[in-house]
């Protein structure tokens, strides 16, 4: 009986270059590709000049060592062994070993008894005389195996390398195949594609592994009853996890009114799915739920539920965590109640973005619960899969097709996007590709011309991706239960939402009023990301047309200009370029026609609130009222950073805390702004991240 492992296992999904989905065995968060290589021997019958056939006299340090030089041999002969005699001495322990042919001998005949039928099967023993005898000799202290028999003369047929595979002793399955092909079972496979998958992993053609399609089939049923039963344990313990999930989740409910969490249970009463989100969280998502990435990649080997995780991009571009779900299946049915689930957690406000995996099931979930969100598939997701889906049929044209479709992904007309790809369809031969076929039909999802202008407030950038990976591995690396992993995700997700970036004295490039402006409202990752247009915008040259729009152009190329038009009555402007549209975050083109237009300060509609420093617990001013000494400003970081790590301590102190500090703030807030305002000295007041709640 297998063991029940108390660790919670983790599997990274991703999909299969066959197009199914498969899963990338993870262990502590850390998802790696099992590596299932195995070695051939490619050389034929006939071709041992490469090895020295045994002889008389030779010596081998063991008599492991013996045997497995008589394999290779045998192997590259075209034939297999067996061990058949050894013979024991009080002194010398194993003395002798007798190695033979496999079809050494002959089958004994079989009795029956009465009433059986037994199916007669031709024995492959034939007595053949070929072998191999050894014996022990002690010299000077140490063990030596001397052959002293020997014989390489068969009565039977030797066979060629591709039949010679196929005998029972040279078709092993590998402990590394064992484990994958009994994960890939267990998600539901049949024999043929467990072993199509192997043979595409491996790179290799049809019938070149190492054992057979029945050898699988087998194992597979051998291993039944120890699965059976290591499944059983794992059920019992799957229920009990869950029953006890429940229960933290009705604690959490009682401690926080915030907490939300829903459940539904099968036609046993048994919990099906389950999500949950924090009371923080939920607030969170009013300030920043425009945009959401719904990240679907973890399976739980342990409980077989697969894990979505709700995340945001917040005023500082850090990782916010929304909620997250569990689910028994990957249907269509199990997300669509994921994303029900999620909108009434956050009060029916849906996202203006959804961005999610390449999984159909999910985007047909979306389709019918979030007819009105735009549905993006970020090509941070699909650059990846480029390689498994193409490398192998491409073969050596596989880096020239990678580059024609690293420039489509740049194109930005819907009509030269479409003559393009089937330009490049074509050249390449992949007109009857599924991945190909998925792409196409997905192009609405990732593709620039289709997505240009949807509202992604710079989630799309690496380094958010980045972020998102080592929040989700740090969460799910150490968690033993499922309890454990709402309290993990509690903590987490309180210090994602509470966390802000150290404040810093952000430089002025331009000496332009409009920078300067910027800089006293929005948060320093906004402002470097306006302040970069800014320069940028120095370097383009406008020109205005006949009907009020603008054309701007860098002052180096000759194409790429962009249309800019300016309504000045309702002081609106739009480009082309759509880079407002998508990032919340005025464009280089657009900029240079309000600083043509003398603009000192930016309209306050494109100083979005999700950008602003109101959004933030604590604010920088690079223009601060205040007249504050450096050793005030140590007392009041030492003190948030005290009351920060203990609030952390456990979740009654967390409540607390929040509960009144952010009462007691909002009345600071309130007396403050009454107070009269007076100019003093510029100060640069710097907070740590660990000193900010």
């Amino acid at each position: 009986m297998v063991s029940v492992q108390s660790k919670t296992v983790w599997m990274k999904r991703q999909q299969c270059p066959c197009g199914d989905w498969k899963c990338f065995v993870s262990y502590e968060g850390e998802a790696e590709e099992t590596n299932l290589g195995s070695q051939l021997i490619k050389n034929g019958p006939g071709q041992l000049e490469t090895m020295i056939a045994p002889y008389v006299g030779m010596v081998f340090k063991s008599d492991d060592e013996a045997f497995e030089y008589y394999g290779n041999f045998a192997r590259k002969s075209g034939f297999s062994i067996r061990k058949e005699r050894s013979r024991l001495s009080p002194q010398l322990g194993v003395y002798k070993r007798d190695f033979v042919c496999y079809r050494s001998g002959f089958a004994p005949a079989r009795k029956k008894q009465a009433g059986e039928h037994h199916r007669d099967r031709k024995s492959v023993r034939c007595g053949c005389d070929a072998k191999m005898y050894l014996s022990k000799e002690v010299v000077d202290g140490v063990s030596q195996w001397f052959v002293v028999q020997f014989s390489n003369v068969h009565n039977h047929e030797l066979l060629e390398d591709d039949q010679v595979r196929l005998l029972p002793a040279y078709r092993k399955i590998h402990e590394a195949d064992q484990e994958r092909i009994l994960l890939l079972s267990k998600a539901g496979f049949p024999i043929h594609r467990i072993v199509k998958v192997l043979e595409v992993e491996r790179g290799i053609q049809g019938e070149q592994l190492s054992f057979l399609e029945r050898d699988v089939r087998n194992f597979i049923q051998n291993r039944k009853k120890v699965v059976q039963e290591n499944d059983a344990l794992l059920t019992e313990k799957r229920e009990n996890d869950t029953l006890d999930l429940l229960e933290a989740c009705r604690v959490n409910k009682e401690a926080d009114p915030y907490f939300v969490y829903d459940v539904t249970v099968d036609e046993n009463d048994k919990v099906e799915n389950i999500a949950w989100s924090f009371g923080d969280s939920v607030h969170a998502y009013d300030d920043f739920g425009d945009v959401v990435y719904f990240d679907s990649t973890y399976r739980s080997m342990t409980y077989s539920m697969l894990f979505g995780a709700w995340l945001g991009i917040n005023n500082h571009g850090k990782v916010l965590f929304f909620g997250c779900s569990l689910l028994q299946d990957e249907t269509p049915r199990s997300f669509a109640w994921a994303l029900q689930a999620f909108l009434r957690f956050m009060k029916g406000r849906y996202p203006q973005t959804i961005v999610t995996d390449t999984d159909p099931c999910l985007k047909e979930a979306i389709r019918s619960e979030l007819p009105n969100t735009k549905h993006v598939i970020t090509l941070y997701t699909i650059q990846p899969r480029i390689s498994s889906w193409f490398s192998l049929p491409l073969g050596p044209r596989f880096p020239e097709f990678k580059y024609e479709f690293e420039e489509l992904c740049r194109v930005e007309s819907t009509d030269e996007f479409e003559f393009r790809w089937n330009q490049m369809v074509s050249h390449f031969g992949l007109n009857s590709d599924k991945h190909i076929a998925l792409l196409f039909s997905l192009r609405v999802c990732w593709a620039l011309p289709y997505t240009r202008g949807c509202f992604l407030a710079r989630m799309d950038s690496t380094s958010y991706w980045k972020a998102v990976d080592i929040f989700l591995k740090g969460v799910i690396k150490t968690q033993t239960c499922l309890r454990g992993f709402l309290e993990q995700l509690g903590i987490s997700s309180k210090y994602k939402v509470h966390s802000q970036e150290e404040a810093q004295y952000m430089h002025l490039k331009t000496s332009l009023p409009i920078e300067e402006h910027a800089r006293n409202i929005l948060t320093p990752f906004a402002f470097n990301a306006l302040q970069k247009e800014m320069v940028l915008a120095m370097q383009h040259g406008v020109s205005e047309m006949a009907n009020g729009s603008y054309l701007v152009r860098h002052f180096k190329k000759v194409d790429g200009e962009h249309l800019v038009i300016w309504i000045p009555e309702d002081e609106q402007i739009h480009c082309s370029c759509k880079e407002f549209e998508s990032t919340g975050i005025l464009c280089r083109h657009a900029l240079r026609v309000l600083l043509s237009k003398n603009y000192f300060q930016l309209p306050s509609k494109y100083l979005l609130n999700r950008w602003r420093q109101e959004n933030s617990l604590f604010c920088y001013n690079g223009q601060s009222n205040l007249n504050i000494k450096d050793d005030w400003s140590q007392e009041f970081n030492s003190l948030t950073g005290t009351l920060f790590s203990e609030a952390m301590l456990t979740k009654e102190r967390s409540d607390f805390v929040h509960r009144e500090l952010t009462k007691e703030l909002t009345r600071l807030v309130s007396q403050v702004r009454d107070m009269p305002a007076v100019d003093e000295v510029v100060m640069d007041v710097t907070l740590s991240p660990s000193n900010v709640l």
